[in-house]
């Protein structure tokens, strides 16, 4: 372009100047747009899909047009720079200096508007990237968040804490839902001060504690017995501007009525009684707890009161309240109401539940009646509603404890049958029946399918064993299942010694028992009075009759002997040797202690 103008100049043609640099101009600028426009087609069309496509689409259709808008100016000067020089060097007015002035118009207004064009398109390039970077900003935080609450409901708080430490370092707040995920995750393991430290936390730089927020911590203090912690918040939340609701007097009642402070759980219910038209109608709930604590108090005319007083006031019972009114009854040995109100359930279109069977069979069951608890166990399963753990727990161990194994056997398969794997506790209840019946054979066949089914036995199981063991007089067999026990990293209990001292103690081999004494005393496991009543028989076993008195003697000084088994042993003792004055003495001496220490 330069070469031209100086070409233009040296042949005296100065008028043709400015028309060539504009057209030069335009055809400097036309490459550039087309490299802008190509560079960000290429920038854009990588991007992802959904919305982003979309505004790389209407980037590209903005493209086509602008590209033939180039065209036709590009012809147009073309046409323009032919014409000017076709133009006769002596026809200095070009057209009589109108065409000259028509020619520079249309270029001006070309590059005018090829300016205005390409500010646009800068423009909205500027917009789109804005909007990409929003929309990511967006998506990464939602995503972020979501998975800060999946974690606290797994339970790796750690991670969720450090996850959002690491938004708020980047100056990314959660928000008050996710926030309180973590505070009841905290809850949960009783880490009561982190909640604490967080929920301040939050009042400070934000999100604002909600009422569910501080639900959840006044939940978290009533759980781990911070009643007085728990009705501090309480009086905290009015002075941060947060209103309680039903549900934080309810956590609060439920706590109180817990801890036997009736009149403050009523000044609590009075709070709630309220409704929207200013009527006195009890909350469910709330009603719910007092008659679930009057029950557990004995007052059971109470309970039925307040339930009949629900009834007359219209409130619309569910089948927790039911659960609760036939649970209270079947505790306090009134089964006839039990039942009846369970048919009442019925007759009200509501349909009981799995608890609410589980409260019958488990009543039956108390009362020995087994054969009806099978027959509601039976109608359970026709009524549609699938037994769980806890239904065939209650039957297992009622069938057991009714001497039954068989069918308690049975119901073991069923659940297996149903893809039921039941938990060690059903496997131990017909391990230790077996046990006890000296069954050997039916203990290890059952503890072996128990290993089949990928369940692996606990301390209980080999307690049972080896009650088994001991039962059948294979002491140094049960001995090898206390070895078993460490090596499978299981730390013998209390119950474990004593199982195996008393072994020791009826073969008379005190040696042993010492032994396994000192042992249970290395390992921290404290002796307690079923250990020196072992102690107690063998002594007496052994015909040591002064140590016996002797240990009888330190357990009664240390406080420990608050039971009648010791004592029964030695009067046993005294009979044996003929001595009935010494039996009779002994036996008014601990009459005379065990008053002392009822009036101390």
């Amino acid at each position: 372009m330069a070469t031209s103008a100086i070409l233009f100049v040296a042949c005296g043609e100065q008028h043709l100047l400015p028309l060539t640099m504009h057209i030069g101009f335009l055809r400097f600028l036309n490459r550039t747009v087309q490299s802008i426009n190509q560079r960000f087609a290429h920038i854009f069309c990588s991007q992802g899909d959904g919305d982003d496509v979309k505004h790389v689409r209407i980037l590209c259709e903005e493209e086509m047009v602008f590209s033939s808008t180039q065209y036709l100016m590009s012809a147009i000067g073309r046409k323009c720079q032919v014409n000017a020089q076709d133009c006769s060097l002596r026809n200095k007015s070009f057209g009589g200096g109108k065409g000259q002035h028509a020619v520079f118009n249309v270029l001006d207004t070309m590059l005018k508007s090829s300016l205005e064009r390409l500010k646009m398109m800068r423009e909205n390039i500027s917009l789109v990237r804005i909007g990409l970077q929003g929309y990511s900003h967006e998506y990464n935080y939602a995503e972020n968040a979501a998975t800060i609450r999946f974690l606290c409901l797994e339970g790796k708080l750690v991670a969720a804490l450090w996850l959002r430490r690491r938004l708020v370092q980047k100056c990314i707040i959660p928000d008050v839902y996710t926030h309180n995920h973590i505070v009841n995750g905290l809850c949960k393991l009783g880490l009561m001060g982190n909640a604490d430290r967080l929920v301040r936390e939050m009042l400070e730089s934000g999100p604002r504690p909600s009422c569910a927020t501080y639900n959840t911590l006044i939940k978290g203090y009533c759980a781990v017995n911070g009643i007085k912690k728990a009705l501090d918040l309480f009086t905290t939340m009015s002075n941060t501007g947060i209103l309680p609701n039903r549900v934080t007097c309810n956590i609060l009642v439920h706590a109180l009525c817990e801890k036997g402070l009736m009149k403050k759980a009523t000044k609590m219910l009075e709070e709630i009684l309220n409704d929207d038209n200013g009527e006195d109608i009890p909350d469910l709930v709330t009603s719910t707890i007092f008659m679930d604590n009057y029950f557990k108090n004995g007052a059971s005319i109470r309970a039925i009161g307040l339930w009949n007083e629900m009834i007359q006031k219209c409130t619309r019972v569910d089948v927790v309240s039911y659960n609760v009114l036939i649970n209270g009854l079947c505790q306090n040995q009134q089964m006839h109401l039990a039942n009846g109100y369970a048919c009442e359930m019925l007759k009200k279109g509501l349909l009981p539940d799995v608890f609410t069977y589980n409260i019958l069979i488990g009543a039956l069951c108390k009362e020995g009646k087994i054969s009806e608890a099978c027959y509601i166990f039976g109608v359970m399963s026709r009524m549609g509603i699938m037994p769980d753990q806890i239904s065939y727990k209650i039957m297992i161990q009622g069938l057991c404890l009714n001497g039954d194994v068989v069918r308690a056997k049975d119901m073991l398969f069923s659940m297996l049958n149903n893809l039921m794997v039941p938990k060690p506790i059903v496997w131990n209840l017909i391990i230790d029946f077996y046990g006890r019946c000296e069954d050997l054979r039916n203990a290890f066949l059952t503890r072996d399918l128990m290993l089949a089914f990928g369940v692996l036995p606990n301390v209980f199981t080999y307690n049972a064993l080896i009650l088994a063991q001991l039962k059948s007089g294979n002491i140094y067999d049960a001995h090898s299942l206390k070895e078993e026990m460490r090596s499978k990293g299981l730390c013998p209990d209390v119950v474990t010694y004593n199982l195996l001292i008393g072994g020791a103690c009826n073969l008379g081999d005190l040696d042993l028992a010492h032994q396994l004494h000192n042992e249970m005393m290395q390992r921290g496991c404290v002796p307690d009075l079923i250990t020196y009543t072992e102690f107690i028989r063998g002594l007496c076993i052994r015909g040591n009759i002064k140590d016996a008195e002797e240990l009888y003697a330190r357990l009664l000084k240390s406080g420990l002997l608050n039971d009648h088994v010791p004592v029964q042993i030695l009067f046993n003792m005294y009979c044996k040797l003929s001595e009935p004055i010494r039996a009779f003495n002994f036996y008014q001496d601990w009459l005379a202690s065990k008053q002392d220490s009822n009036c101390a």
